[in-house]
């Protein structure tokens, strides 16, 4: 199935702006593409092959920008137990989906609160 082309961009750009934070790493664990500070996850990206709805899953300690993520269309507590620890999923194709812009402000947030302090204060400094 063929992963309509405006949540593709999107996934593209958050990606992008991911891999740009200080000491961030790639890795696929489970067949998956994760973004990595100090070797944590700091933002699930999924799969972008068309096997699985694209989306993001992203670390949201800020209470209203986790009220808020859940608001999106289809957008719900991660599984695995990662719900609890405030991980949230949000699907990228369907309609109403978040800006790249927005996302990539959720993405700096889960990054902000995984990241060790030297790293932090390195973005703050750019």
């Amino acid at each position: 199935m063929a992963v309509p082309r405006n949540a593709l961009k999107k996934w593209e750009k958050v990606r992008e702006f991911a891999l740009g934070l200080p000491g961030t790493t790639e890795e696929f664990p489970w067949g998956e593409t994760v973004a990595k500070v100090h070797k944590k996850v700091f933002v699930f990206l999924g799969v972008d092959d068309g096997s699985y709805p694209l989306g993001i899953t992203v670390k949201l300690k800020d209470e209203s920008a986790h009220a808020h993520a859940l608001t999106c269309p289809g957008a719900e507590p991660a599984g695995y137990g990662l719900g609890r620890a405030g991980w949230v999923s949000i699907p990228l194709e369907q309609k109403g989906a978040p800006a790249a812009e927005l996302l990539c402000d959720w993405v700096e947030e889960s990054y902000r609160t995984i990241a060790p302090k030297r790293l932090i204060a390195e973005l703050d400094g750019r």
